[in-house]
């Protein structure tokens, strides 16, 4: 797929989206990101404010597979990746799949689920298969997690540990409508559901192309060295106890790949690695802060892109292969 392709395709999905999702333009900029660099996305925010229409949105856009798991306390692994039944017809143990075989999973309240179970996760969110009775299956191309936590509630939650969270690519917050959004919101609503009407603007094939030809958009000395010194500065204030890692930084590189991809360019720009900053880096530190953690964190992460010098070469002069 050429680069140009790309921004027409993820394009044709966040205009079907908006449909019915309003007001989250640039929210939809960053989970089409995390699709198109095989990332995971954590949605992180309130009850009420569209998480899980959201991601069933994006889905039924995609117009590939999607499976919806709902935990809970009692939510076993086997319910996540799948078990082994006896088949007494056969006189033997056959395996069924759980609901993470699919294209788009949709871990809603992943943090009511505890450790044991959450960490089913990471085999497939990682390695893109899960092993079970010493078999390893491969999970289908695309295979995107999107998860959901209410970040005010506490009662019954479990907190993704550090390496739950370093699986995500991105913790989005969208946050409240404005007043002409929740306006809009009403009126879409006012007669029908437009989530059920809505229809596929894009196919399997065509999302494993972008996936496989995003990598191609230039990435100049300057901006890697630019990544690089964000990644370090993480790990340098007094109230940060474990800074980003290089797997952090690898992912903003291609984070930033695909950020340009989808806006059209073939090269990244300084103002691409500012604007993932936050969505990619913040909920990889872990600060010595308590209550109000993820506020803290992104407030760090704010600071440290004042602090740090910002390459002023042109990203394009530099030709170089990706």
């Amino acid at each position: 797929m050429e680069l140009a392709e790309i921004s027409r395709l993820t394009g044709r999905i966040k205009a079907n989206v908006e449909k019915v999702i309003v007001g989250n333009g640039d929210t939809l900029d960053l989970m089409l990101t995390a699709l198109i660099a095989g990332g995971h996305v954590l949605l992180d925010d309130v009850p009420g404010t569209g998480k899980t229409v959201t991601a069933k949105a994006l889905a039924k856009s995609l117009g590939v597979d999607m499976k919806r798991i709902q935990f809970t306390p009692d939510l076993l692994p086997g319910d996540v990746t799948g078990t082994s039944v006896f088949n007494q017809k056969e006189f033997a143990f056959e395996f069924r799949e759980g609901p993470a075989f699919t294209n788009v999973l949709l871990a809603d309240e992943v943090n009511r689920a505890t450790p044991r179970t959450q960490s089913a996760l990471l085999e497939c969110m990682e390695e893109k298969q899960i092993t079970a009775d010493g078999v390893t299956r491969v999970l289908s191309r695309p295979f995107f997690v999107i998860a959901t936590q209410n970040p005010v509630e506490n009662s019954g939650t479990f907190p993704l540990p550090e390496a739950q969270m370093d699986r995500f690519l991105m913790r989005l917050r969208p946050g409240y409508p404005s007043t002409m959004g929740e306006l809009e919101i009403l009126e879409r609503f006012i007669r029908n559901d437009p989530l059920q009407e809505l229809q596929s603007v894009a196919t399997r094939e065509e999302l494993i192309d972008a996936q496989e030809s995003y990598s191609r958009v230039k990435v100049s000395a300057p901006v890697r060295q630019y990544i690089v010194a964000l990644t370090e500065a993480t790990r340098t204030p007094a109230e940060v106890t474990l800074g980003v890692s290089p797997r952090g930084m690898l992912w903003m590189l291609r984070a930033a790949q695909a950020y340009a991809a989808i806006h059209g360019r073939d090269y990244v720009l300084p103002d691409d690695v500012k604007a993932l900053a936050v969505p990619v880096f913040a909920h990889r530190l872990v600060t010595r802060t308590g209550y109000g953690a993820v506020s803290r964190s992104e407030e760090l992460i704010r600071e440290l892109l004042q602090a740090v010098p910002v390459p002023s070469e042109d990203p394009t002069a530099e030709k170089m292969e990706s």
